[in-house]
């Protein structure tokens, strides 16, 4: 049979991830240290895991509504008006997702049509162009920089912005970055937004993972955008639920019922235990002022500032990353593409980078390291790179 005739060509024209393929070579080798993905070494805290052990014993094994438990939702609503002061209808204006992947897989899937442009920052997180394209629409890159702190600036937006925009990505605290966006910055942002008409997919996963005194601002709360914002959130990141795979949605109630419309025909909903453990999360953290999160945060700044003076010591221009948990090193004193770098890295040292350019065309010359990593193994890894860089230089 012709495969090459029945697949879609503009699905097979998209490169694999970035990002796994380097997760999947250093799962092949012995004695490998991996900073590539993005996930946190914490355990979701016992008395999340323990309501979720409690429903499967009760046997609560059914379907949920579509748009998810209502107690999630009700708790999704309360934590984004106690945390970032925006409020939405939990019936109308929530809805639970597998991850927050699905959710901006559903987004781009309720928005796009064909002929459409869609903003997207980069050096960002790898599944935005990809998810565009999949959705029909054509991703537009918008080159953030160093020089801006890697913050989307209003003249990179008006500049990329023609007849066919429709929509902007907004993905603050920024993977790989750790970029993060204040609220004189959102508010010059939200100015353009409102000249275009555009409308924003704010990707906000990393909100709860903010340093350096800074405080995480909701593109919706800002004046003018919640009409013209879907914010999109979860539990793999702030909570240390990454296998748990809940997510969520949040904005105009049409723009959710187109969603969830989609959500219903391809998914059905998200599992069950995922959704009791994160209402579990959320109840659990209103009530004790969200301290397992804090914990968390506290370790990863712990790890940030020692990756990025580690990275400084070896002679390393480091950006410093004030949101997630990955810092992004330029690698150029070295001589070699981000893609050499860590390839090179990993054969000879045994620690897994992801090569700038997974993120984007403008993340040539930097690699992301994520610090979401055991601390023993980070001071090995580091280590590790350090002889890579001085054998090098």
């Amino acid at each position: 049979m012709n495969y090459e005739k029945l697949l879609n060509p503009r699905i097979t024209a998209v490169p694999p991830s970035g990002i796994r393929r380097f997760f999947d070579l250093a799962a092949t080798m012995k004695d490998t240290i991996s900073l590539g993905v993005g996930e946190p070494d914490f355990r979701t805290p016992y008395s999340i895991r323990n309501v979720a052990i409690n429903s499967l014993v009760d046997g609560e094994t059914q379907y949920t509504a579509n748009r998810g438990l209502p107690e999630l939702r009700d708790e999704i609503a309360l934590y984004l008006s106690g945390r970032y002061g925006i409020s939405y209808d939990p019936e109308k204006q929530v809805l639970v997702t597998i991850g927050a992947s699905e959710a901006i897989d559903l987004a781009l899937r309720a928005v796009c049509s064909p002929g459409d442009e869609i903003l997207v920052p980069e050096p960002s997180y790898v599944s935005y162009s990809p998810g565009v394209i999949f959705a029909g629409a054509t991703p537009v890159s918008v080159k953030t920089l160093e020089e801006d702190n890697f913050c989307l600036t209003p003249g990179k937006l008006e500049e990329a912005i023609t007849p066919r925009t429709k929509a902007l990505i907004l993905p603050y605290p920024n993977n790989p970055t750790g970029a993060v966006m204040d609220r004189e910055a959102l508010e010059a942002v939200a100015k353009v937004v409102l000249k275009h008409d555009l409308f924003v997919i704010s990707d906000e996963i990393y909100s709860e993972l903010v340093y350096g005194g800074h405080k995480h601002v909701s593109f919706a709360a800002v004046e003018g955008m919640y009409e013209r914002t879907l914010t999109i959130n979860g539990f793999s990141k702030s909570f240390a639920m990454t296998g748990w795979r809940v997510g969520y949605a949040c904005g105009p109630a049409e723009v959710i019922s187109v969603m969830n419309k989609i959500h219903q025909y391809a998914i059905m909903c998200a599992p069950r235990q995922g959704q009791v453990a994160a209402a579990a999360a959320l109840k659990t953290g209103r009530e004790n002022g969200y301290e397992d999160v804090l914990r968390m945060r506290d370790s990863y700044d712990r790890r940030r500032r020692l990756m990025v003076d580690a990275f400084r010591s070896m002679g390393l221009h480091c950006f410093e990353p004030l949101g997630a948990f990955y810092a992004f090193p330029s690698i150029r004193s070295a001589g070699m593409t981000s893609e050499e770098f860590c390839t090179a890295l990993l054969r000879s040292k045994n620690v897994a980078a992801v090569p700038g350019t997974a993120f984007g065309p403008g993340g040539e010359g930097n690699i992301r390291c994520c610090y979401a990593t055991a601390l023993d193994k980070l001071n090995v890894a580091l280590d590790r790179i350090a002889r890579f860089v001085a054998e090098n230089k």
